[in-house]
C-alpha cells in the first residue's frame, strides 16, 4: 500500500539510556522517510554516544546496546544536523512516539541548539490507533495486521519497519470501520489513508505539550496539569508568581514546556496596560 501523502512523513524509533525523556539520552535512532510521489522510502539509522549518561540495566535488558558498543560513535550534537536535514518539515509517526520518542528527540535537539518544534507538523502515534481499535503490544500488532512475527524486537530499525507495516495494515483493516469515543460519540472511519485524519484520531486536543504538563481547559485557555496550580490558567498564575515561572525554567521540564511558558509570559506582558 502507498500512503496518501500531501507532505513528507517520517517514521522513527529510538533506543535510549532509560525512560526519562529529559534526563536520559538517545543511543540509537532509526528513521524511514516517505515522500509524495516517491516509490521507495529513504532509511537512516545511527548509533549515538550518550556521553556521561550511563545506560540503565533495565534499558540494556531491553535493547542490548552496551556502552562499549557506543564508545567510538558520534554524540548527538555531532549528528544533529544530519538528522535535522533528513527530517526536514516532515510529519512524524511512530509507535508510542507521542509520549516517548518525540519528546526525547525534541530534548536532544534543544541541547544541540536546534529549535525542533511541532507547530507545523502532524504526529501519528500508531500505538494509539492500535490501543483504540485492538489493545495489544507492537509484536501482537505486527502479528495481527501483518501475519508475521518480529524477528529482532527492540532493534530500532526492525521496530520502525514493523511500525510502517502495522500502520499500512491498520489502514487496510479499518478503512470501513467506525469508532466510538469516551462519550459514546461515533467517529466515522477515522482510520483511513489520510494523514490529517490519522493525526486527528491519535492526538488529544486537550494536551498542549507532548509531556502533558499543560492542557487546554473547556474555555480553551492553557492551564497547569501538575503541581500546586493544577487546573489554573498559566498566564494568570505566572503574572502573580514570578518565582514559580523561574522555577519552571530552572527545573527538569521539557524544552517545549519552557518555550510555551516563556511565550505566555511575554504575551501577558505585552497585553498588560501601560
Amino acid at each position: 500500500m502507498n500512503f496518501n501523502l500531501d507532505k513528507n512523513l517520517v517514521f522513527f524509533d529510538i533506543e535510549a539510556t532509560g525512560l526519562n525523556v529529559i534526563r536520559d539520552r538517545i543511543i540509537q535512532i532509526a528513521l524511514i522517510k516517505f515522500e509524495p510521489g516517491q516509490l521507495l522510502p529513504a532509511e537512516l539509522t545511527l548509533l549515538i554516544n550518550p556521553g556521561p549518561v550511563l545506560i540503565s540495566e533495565e534499558a540494556f535488558g531491553v535493547h542490548g546496546i552496551s556502552s562499549a558498543m557506543l564508545a567510538n560513535k558520534p554524540t548527538f550534537p555531532q549528528v544533529a544536523q544530519q538528522l535535522w536535514d533528513f527530517i526536514g518539515d516532515a510529519d512524524l509517526a511512530g509507535y508510542n512516539s507521542d509520549r516517548f520518542d518525540i519528546p526525547m528527540l525534541m530534548e536532544e535537539f534543544a541541547r544541540a541548539g536546534f529549535d525542533f518544534n511541532l507547530d507545523n507538523r502532524r504526529t501519528i502515534d500508531v500505538q494509539k490507533i492500535f490501543y483504540k481499535m485492538e489493545p495489544r503490544t507492537l509484536a501482537a500488532a505486527y502479528k495481527m495486521y501483518c501475519g508475521k512475527e518480529i524477528e529482532n524486537a527492540h532493534d530500532a530499525l526492525e521496530d520502525v519497519r514493523a511500525t510502517v507495516e502495522v500502520l499500512q495494515g491498520q489502514i487496510e483493516r479499518y478503512k470501513d470501520t467506525d469508532s466510538k469515543d469516551a462519550d459514546g460519540n461515533i467517529i466515522k472511519t477515522p482510520v483511513r489513508n489520510d494523514m490529517s485524519a490519522l493525526a486527528e484520531f491519535t492526538n488529544d486536543k486537550r494536551s498542549v505539550d507532548v509531556t502533558q504538563r499543560l492542557k487546554y481547559n473547556p474555555q480553551g485557555k492553557i492551564v497547569f496539569n501538575f503541581g500546586k496550580y493544577q487546573g489554573q490558567v498559566v498566564s494568570e498564575v505566572l503574572a502573580k508568581d514570578k518565582q514559580y515561572y523561574h522555577w519552571i525554567l530552572e527545573k527538569d521540564f521539557s524544552a517545549q514546556v519552557k518555550q510555551i511558558v516563556k511565550k505566555l509570559v511575554k504575551e501577558n506582558e505585552s497585553n498588560a496596560p501601560s
